[in-house]
């Protein structure tokens, strides 16, 4: 099993920058691709970016391109999304997900997920 905990949400102004943080523990070295997702008020939750095993890979959402890197620091078993220029449509719950043993070409689908942590409020007031 792994766990997942995320932190680093808040109240920020349009504009501002927040940096998420994911720590995993438990068996992490089962772990493959991570990566961020979110779920807006009253809507599904989205796929936001992912990262894959050796940090070569890394793959965002056309709306936050630009703006979001994700990041891995294997020493420390913790993902970080640093997000700059964010906006009020950037307001959702922010999620952490891990996956087993999916290629990583399947990262932008829910599904390929393992593991999920708790989530994190981001709100962006405009």
């Amino acid at each position: 099993q792994v766990q997942l905990v995320e932190s680093g949400g808040g109240l920020v102004q349009a504009g501002g920058s927040l940096r998420l943080s994911c720590k995993a523990s438990g068996r992490t070295s089962s772990t493959n691709t991570m990566a961020w997702w979110r779920q807006p008020p009253g809507k599904e939750r989205e796929f936001v970016a992912a990262i894959g095993l050796s940090s070569a890979y890394t793959r965002y959402a056309d709306s936050v391109t630009g703006r979001f890197t994700i990041s891995n620091d294997n020493a420390k078993n913790t993902m970080y999304l640093q997000m700059n220029n964010l906006k009020a449509e950037d307001t959702a719950v922010y999620y952490c997900a891990a996956d087993r043993d999916h290629l990583f070409g399947a990262a932008m689908t829910r599904t390929t997920y393992d593991y999920w942590g708790q989530g994190t409020q981001v709100t962006v007031s405009s």
